[in-house]
């Protein structure tokens, strides 16, 4: 080719890469599926995630991600633990599910060793947290009815005093005892007979309490609302003010119980007992299951039939949950989450101490709250940019739930990469002060029971 011809291709060829589109990035078909055909009930990155390994996760792209979130206190023991793995396996070879019409191998036994780490006497196995709420008001109602009281007429004694700002599920009857009116107004009217206390204000509960009350209901650390304890003046008056008036003590540990408090059951830290508790998240390693835990004078009220489920108790959770909690005891976790806990809480505090956003460290064990006064979500995302998995509740507190048996190497792993999360996110809007309001309205990335 004559050199001048060569400079027309030549040219041509440049134009033609000028005008030329760029690849079109490919979206992932799974996305796709999802953004049609899911009911828009949640707010996600389009990101699929595919497996994780013990505290990490890892995406479709093979990006890895510390997992400080852990399916929302779920995964107590991180992800695809060999123990449970075993477990899983074994028993999907023998029976998934039986039915509650008969006995199988595990759930008196889970029940049985529920009962030794609650210190309560009978357990009654759900699907779910919410689920278990439900049941606890229905055992609440049953315990408070009188027996001249005919048992198509409202009873006396049915009112519920629950918590501002708490959460207990989705079902209508856990709305009705979630004070947040994001989650309950859009499906009024809900289920009546519903009061809220201000949470640890014990002139405000003893104002509302009487002999129409037949429960309280409280979350021992809330955590939806923020990662706050009960006190234990509030515990304390809530007990003896149920004892009183014949009402029962409920305390909601779906979140908070299990060990992540470091303890068995938060409530273990105060003297007294409640009359029901409620679990779920942990218990199963990831498997659906909840439990109802309650005492030998509520589980005398109940008779054939009363309550009933088709899922919940099935073989292999119930194997799951006893592997799960046999871990817990066998490989003393309760003294890592501890300890583990104390150098988060030191290392949050050395870094409050760098950003005066930084407003509060709240919590127990490995469940801790870092309250900003500006707006949350932003470092949620920027965190999961730097591979690390975390939440925002509230709208201003960052939620962190990692895995029982984490490092003290995964902490310091953490709190570099949250280092630079703090020192690198945009700031957005302020909380409002304190004095004016104690609980903003607004929650962000809120879990779903």
């Amino acid at each position: 080719m004559r050199p001048s011809l060569k400079k027309k291709a030549a040219a041509r060829s440049t134009l033609s890469s000028k005008h030329r589109k760029a690849p079109a990035i490919k979206t992932d078909s799974r996305l796709l599926d999802a953004e049609k055909f899911l009911l828009p009930t949640y707010k996600r990155p389009p990101i699929v995630m595919t497996h994780g390994r013990g505290p990490y996760l890892f995406d479709a792209t093979g990006k890895k991600y510390l997992d400080f979130l852990g399916g929302i206190a779920v995964n107590a023991l991180g992800h695809a633990h060999p123990r449970i793995v075993k477990v899983i396996r074994r028993e999907a070879a023998r029976a998934i599910h039986l039915s509650n019409l008969y006995h199988n191998a595990h759930q008196g036994p889970l029940a049985c060793k529920l009962a030794s780490w609650s210190g309560l006497d009978r357990v009654f196995f759900a699907n779910s947290g919410t689920e278990a709420i439900d049941g606890a008001l229905k055992l609440a109602r049953l315990f408070c009815r009188g027996t001249e009281e005919p048992t198509a007429a409202p009873s006396k004694k049915h009112r519920f005093l629950a918590m501002e700002n708490s959460f207990h599920g989705r079902t209508f009857g856990a709305i009705s005892v979630t004070a947040t009116e994001k989650y309950r107004l859009p499906f009024a009217p809900v289920v009546p007979g519903v009061e809220f206390v201000r949470f640890n204000d014990v002139a405000d509960l003893e104002s509302k309490f009487d002999d129409t009350v037949c429960g309280v209901l409280l979350e021992t650390i809330q955590g939806e609302g923020g990662i706050n304890p009960v006190s234990e003046l509030f515990w304390n008056r809530a007990r003896s003010l149920a004892t009183q008036h014949g009402a029962l003590l409920i305390a909601d540990e779906i979140q908070c119980g299990l060990g992540r408090s470091g303890r068995y059951f938060a409530y273990q830290k105060f003297s007294s007992k409640p009359d029901i508790v409620l679990i779920a998240k942990p218990l199963a390693a990831g498997l659906p299951l909840g439990a109802i835990l309650t005492t030998e004078a509520v589980a005398a009220k109940v008779s054939l039939g009363m309550h009933g489920t088709t899922f919940g108790g099935g073989p292999l959770a119930c194997a799951v949950a006893l592997e799960f909690l046999a871990i817990v005891e066998q490989q003393k976790l309760l003294d890592n989450i501890r300890a583990r806990g104390a150098e988060l809480h030191a290392g949050l505090t050395n870094l409050a101490a760098k950003f005066d956003f930084v407003r509060e460290i709240r919590g127990e064990g490995l469940m801790i709250g870092v309250e900003l006064s500006i707006e949350g979500a932003p470092f949620v995302a920027e965190a999961m940019q730097r591979g690390l998995l975390i939440n925002c509740t509230h709208d201003f507190t960052l939620r962190l739930l990692p895995p029982f048996n984490l490092s003290s190497a995964q902490v310091r792993e953490f709190l570099r990469l949250f280092e630079l999360v703090l020192a690198t996110t945009p700031r957005q809007a302020s909380v409002p002060d304190s004095s004016q309001s104690a609980y903003p309205e607004r929650v962000a990335h809120a879990a779903a029971r």
